[in-house]
Formats: C-alpha cells, sequence, structure tokens
C-alpha cells in the first residue's frame, strides 16, 4: 500500500539499481531491535549523571513524576509514529516521516538536523567516556591517563564495530545492557529496603514538587533520557516484519525507559530523604549513586558499577553510531549527501560509508577539544562540562524538534490519504504530543545557558542552539535547490528502499 501511494503521489522518482543500495532484511528479531534502541538511553549514565544533575541544578524533588508526565508525552506521540512505520520503512526515519507529510523540502532539512543531533549526541558521550576512563586508570592502576586518549581509542573501536554485521552489533550492546539494568535495579532494591529516615515517602510524586519556574527546563534534561526510543524505524529494512516489530519495539522502549527511570530516580530520594536529595546532589554530583551503594552495597559493588557506568557509555556510542551510519546511507541514497554514502559494505551489508563519516567526524571533535584542554587529567571542564553538555544539548534540542515536526507530519499524512476518520484518535495524540514537544523546545532555547551552565549573557546561549537552527536553514535551502535543479532527486526524498523496488518491479515487467 505504501509503495503503491508513494509512486502516485511523487511523480517523476528516478531509482536505484544494485543490491548494494539496499540494507539486508531479516537481521533483526524483537530481542535484538529492542536491545539496539535501548543501548541508547544509558539508563546507568542517566541514573548516576542525568538524574543528580538534574536535582542540583534545577532544585525539583518531583524528578520522578516527570519521567512519568514526559513516559506519557512520548507514548502519545509513539501512537502516529508507530502507525506512520507501517506505511514508510525507511532507514532515513524521521526525514523520511517528514518528508512524506511536510513535503520532501521539509524532509531535506530534518535529514540535515538528524545527522547532525545523533552525531552530536554521540560525539558528546566519548567526552564523559574519556573522563571516567581515565579516573579508573588513576584509581586502579596508578597511572594518569589523558581523557582523550580513551577517547579516541573507543571512537576507532567503534568505528571498527560499525562495519560489522548489526546482529553482532546487538549482541554486544544487548550483553552490556542487560547487565547494566540489573546493577541498577539491584540499588533500587537496596534503597528501597534500607531507607533514609523519612522512610518510603511517595513525596516526589506529588504535583506540589512541580512547582516552581524550573519545571520547563528540568523537563529538557529529562526528555534527554529518553533519547534513543524513537530510532526503531530507523532498522525498519532490517527486520523480517517492520509493520510489526516496529511498533511493538517503540512501546516497549518507551513504556520500559519510563517505568525504570520513574522508579529509579524515586528511589535516590527514598535513599536520600526527599527532604535532603537536592542538597546531596549539589555536594556529591555524579558521585551521588555510587556514594549510596557504597553505603548499602559495598566497595566491591561500587567498583563494578564504575566498570558497568563505562561500558554503559560504550553501548550508547555503538548505538548511536549505528543510527548516524544508517541516516547517511539513507541521505546518500536519496541524493542529499554524495552517492557514496548511499552504498552498503560488500562483505557485512552496513552502512560502511556512514560509519567512515561518523567516526572521522567523532575523531576530529574530540582532537579538537583536547587541544583546546591544558588540564587533561582530573579536571572534567573540557570533557564533561563542556564536550558532553554541550553536545548532549544541542543533539536533544534537535530530536525535540524532529519529534515535534514527524507529529505534525503524521496529521498532515493522513489527512491528505482521506484517513482521517478512520485515524482520529491517532492524529488527536499526535497533535497533543507535538504541541508538548514544541513547549519543551521553547523551554530549551529559552534556558539553554542553565542547560549548558553558562551565564545568561554568555554567547553559548545562542551559539550552540544554533547549531539546530543552522542544520535546518541549511536543509531547507538544499530542499529547495534540489526542487527547483533536481526534481527527480526531490521527488524521491523519503521514498528510501521503496524507489529501488519500484525500479525492479519495472525492470521485471520490461
Amino acid at each position: 500500500m505504501a509503495t503503491e501511494s508513494s509512486s502516485k503521489s511523487r511523480p517523476g522518482i528516478s531509482t536505484f539499481k544494485g543490491q548494494d543500495r539496499v540494507l539486508r532484511a531479516g537481521r533483526l528479531g524483537t530481542g535484538g531491535l529492542l536491545l539496539s534502541v535501548l543501548a541508547a538511553t544509558a539508563p546507568l549514565m542517566v541514573v548516576a549523571g542525568v538524574m543528580p544533575t538534574t536535582f542540583a541544578v534545577m532544585g525539583i524533588v518531583g524528578q520522578p513524576l516527570l519521567f512519568v508526565v514526559l513516559g506519557v508525552v512520548l507514548v502519545l506521540f509513539s501512537v502516529g509514529y508507530a502507525e506512520m512505520s507501517r506505511h514508510v520503512h525507511n532507514a532515513g526515519a524521521f526525514y523520511a516521516y517528514i518528508s512524506r507529510g511536510l513535503g520532501g523540502t521539509a524532509g531535506a532539512s530534518a535529514a540535515l538536523v538528524a545527522l547532525v543531533a545523533y552525531n552530536a549526541l554521540q560525539v558528546g558521550i566519548y567526552g564523559i567516556f574519556g573522563f571516567e576512563v581515565s579516573g579508573l586508570f588513576a584509581t586502579y592502576a596508578d597511572l594518569s591517563v589523558a581523557w582523550w586518549i580513551p577517547a579516541l581509542v573507543a571512537a576507532l573501536v567503534v568505528g571498527a564495530l560499525g562495519w560489522l554485521k548489526i546482529d553482532v552489533n546487538a549482541r554486544v550492546l544487548g550483553v552490556l545492557l542487560i547487565v547494566e539494568v540489573a546493577l541498577v535495579v539491584i540499588f533500587d532494591i537496596a534503597a528501597v529496603s534500607d531507607p533514609a529516615a523519612q522512610g518510603l515517602s511517595l513525596h516526589a510524586f506529588n504535583p506540589d514538587t512541580l512547582s516552581g519556574v524550573g519545571v520547563g527546563t528540568a523537563l529538557c534534561f529529562c526528555i534527554a533520557a529518553f533519547t534513543g526510543f524513537e530510532q526503531a524505524p530507523v532498522y525498519a529494512e532490517e527486520t523480517s516484519r517492520p509493520h510489526v516489530l516496529v511498533p511493538r519495539v517503540m512501546f516497549l522502549a518507551v513504556g520500559g525507559v519510563a517505568v525504570f527511570f520513574a522508579l529509579s530516580s524515586w528511589a535516590l530520594t527514598v535513599a536520600t530523604g526527599p527532604s535532603a536529595i537536592v542538597g546531596e546532589a549539589q555536594k556529591q554530583s555524579a558521585g551521588l549513586l555510587f556514594g549510596l551503594t557504597e553505603d548499602r552495597l559495598g566497595t566491591t559493588f561500587t567498583d563494578v558499577l564504575h566498570f558497568l557506568f563505562v561500558t554503559g557509555m560504550f553501548a550508547a556510542l555503538l548505538s548511536f553510531h549505528n543510527v548516524v551510519a544508517r541516516y547517511a546511507f539513507a541521505m546518500g541514497r536519496e541524493g542529499l549527501l554524495p552517492a557514496a554514502f548511499g552504498r552498503t559494505n560488500s562483505a557485512s551489508g552496513a552502512p560502511g560509508t556512514g560509519s567512515l563519516l561518523q567516526t572521522a567526524v567523532s575523531v576530529v571533535v574530540i582532537a579538537v577539544f583536547a587541544i583546546a584542554d591544558d588540564k587533561p587529567t582530573g579536571d572534567p571542564t573540557v570533557p564533561v562540562l563542556h564536550l558532553f553538555t554541550w553536545f548532549g544539548n544541542i543533539g536533544s534540542l534537535g530530536v525535540i524538534l524532529l519529534m515535534a515536526a514527524a507529529s505534525a507530519s503524521v496529521v498532515v499524512f493522513f489527512v491528505r490519504r482521506g484517513a482521517a476518520g478512520a485515524q482520529a484518535w491517532r492524529l488527536i495524540t499526535s497533535a497533543l504530543a507535538g504541541i508538548a514537544l514544541l513547549v519543551i523546545a521553547f523551554y530549551t532555547v529559552k534556558d539553554f545557558d542553565v542547560l549548558v551552565g553558562a551565564g545568561p549573557e554568555s554567547s553559548l546561549s545562542w551559539v550552540l542552539p544554533g547549531i539546530i537552527g543552522l542544520a535546518v536553514v541549511v536543509g531547507l535551502a538544499q530542499g529547495l535547490v534540489m526542487r527547483a535543479r533536481r526534481p527527480e532527486a526531490h521527488a524521491r526524498i523519503g521514498l528510501g528502499n521503496e524507489a529501488f523496488q519500484l525500479e525492479k518491479a519495472a525492470g521485471e515487467a520490461s
């Protein structure tokens, strides 16, 4: 049905030849796809890093309730997004969906935003990864290692794995993720079994805890924890039943993440006491979780947790790398990047050129920040407060805007197909999610100085979000130029593998 409707609504389609333009189908089942998607959420990084930061910076006790609220918003978003995945199977997911609803020019803009946003999210993690590995060397081996050395090594290893089959990567991601989640659950149980003086208080779920001017900005912090669940459609071409598996994985991911993070952030408040959580987070920062496990579960458990903190970040690096490589592949296949990016590795079927691009970007950015760092060991300023925080928030802003645009595209797509009545409830949920996401995007831009720890007069408050704004504008310009000079290429934006299948069918018929 999607192929038929697309061929009628997108005239002048110029399609592709050769199996190297197609990702191999049937390589991922529900388990492999779910693990690949969830790995990007880096649960331990969120519990040990994002949660204490949100408590400390925003001073809001009700962080567990925020995860519930965001879970509801993202479930509403997923209703329409999942339905869209039944009609469109493209490794370019976000931009493919947006182009089907809002047109090829908007799709070109979304493609560049996605490429920039996911690159930023992945590259930013190298900063905190390198710093943590450097700390492990100092603590357990008494070696002084600059943070950028393990960061560069990780970039090269991740790049090499990007050349391998996605099912190999899924196994790597799965083992790391399962152990990581198990350790966080053990902490949650320990916190509930041995609460602070206030006992098993549910105060953190009280709506009164969300009063104050910092709620909007706190949502910006927390929504970054969910980043990854929306990646399921990127792998649609590599599943045997994308119309079934992709929606299933998306709902499992967003529901599981919301419950897991809500309970884990509540466990932190139970372990310290709701009245003390903000003060303890401000005092211990990212050391909060490790201090609490030291008291309740001992030194050995905490040492293992430190190690899993690193492996969890590695899993997230690998997951984001795979997504960026597939976006580059989809863009190359449709003329938004040079054609070389639209071919797969003949040995493994992986998008090899896109993998090389992402690796090159990572190495260059790490090198730039390494040169700028005059205190490469023991000082988190450059790797954590700059590289990780700056790029993480740039990426999060981009993904929030993509989700809002995708929500609008779902509505337009089904209205244009004459399916507004049949899809009415999905259109309503998409509209509600889109409005909520735009509100969060507004607060993200408004309070970007708070998110990146800069002063209100700092140029970073507009330069950093301006990177996403520039991607929007440049992408729109590229789409307009393509429409004027290469209308056939513009017509196939968002079609992906369907364009290849159409040409193949035409060739067989003739």
